[in-house]
């Protein structure tokens, strides 16, 4: 039977909504900096999440510092190796990335090239899975282009970025003098979340065999 949309479904619900085990969710974001506004909008959607009876693991971008990602070497970097296998098992993730001259962090980028070790893997890539795309930025220009780039990367990874991204201009007051979230965010990123956990409540319908990367898909092809 398919999932109620979640709109529609009590928090206290949510579970009973998918047909296998709870929704898990991998959640990146943030820069090297503690507390950085991208850091803050992932810690923002992994509440939420955990919220509507999903359970989530987080990556902060300063757990992220890795060797550059080469194809021909293997991957030894312990924070790598989990990083990969966390996603393997996901039912959907959420990327929150800094707009760096108007495109996704190089450290972000380099973390998400890792997932190339999912190529032969039986969903590889993200394939299936729903990807919720955040991007903040001092502008609306560089925001919207960091999203744009953001969104464009989960598809080349076979994932299905969610109908809602979010774009933040970070040069605009983010949180009041209670430090509450700016509301209009966080209604943008509370719709987004529940968009991947709809998603993701259609994973056993997705469980079929799936062809491996291609050449072309691949990251030196």
């Amino acid at each position: 039977m398919n999932p109620l949309p979640l709109h529609e479904a009590a928090a206290a619900d949510v579970a009973h909504l998918f047909d296998s085990a709870l929704p898990h969710l991998v959640i990146v974001g943030g820069t090297v900096r503690l507390g950085s506004t991208s850091e803050r909008l992932a810690r923002h959607c992994e509440a939420l999440a955990r919220s509507l009876g999903a359970t989530t693991s987080f990556f902060r971008a300063a757990e992220l510092e890795l060797p550059m990602y080469a194809p021909d070497r293997p991957v030894r970097h312990p924070v790598a190796r989990a990083f990969v296998r966390e996603v393997q098992r996901c039912d959907g993730m959420i990327v929150s990335s800094p707009g760096y001259h108007g495109g996704i962090s190089g450290l972000l980028k380099n973390a998400l090239d890792y997932l190339e070790e999912l190529r032969v893997d039986a969903r590889p890539y993200l394939h299936g899975r729903a990807v919720g795309c955040i991007a903040s930025a001092a502008g609306w220009q560089g925001a919207n282009s960091t999203l744009t780039a953001l969104r464009s990367v989960a598809h080349a990874l076979r994932g299905w970025p969610t109908p809602l991204g979010v774009a933040v201009n970070s040069a605009q007051p983010l949180v009041d003098a209670a430090d509450s979230l700016n509301p209009d965010v966080a209604g943008q990123l509370e719709a987004m979340v529940r968009q991947v956990l709809h998603i993701a409540g259609w994973h056993p319908m997705l469980a079929g065999p799936c062809s491996p990367a291609t050449t072309k898909e691949k990251i030196d092809g």
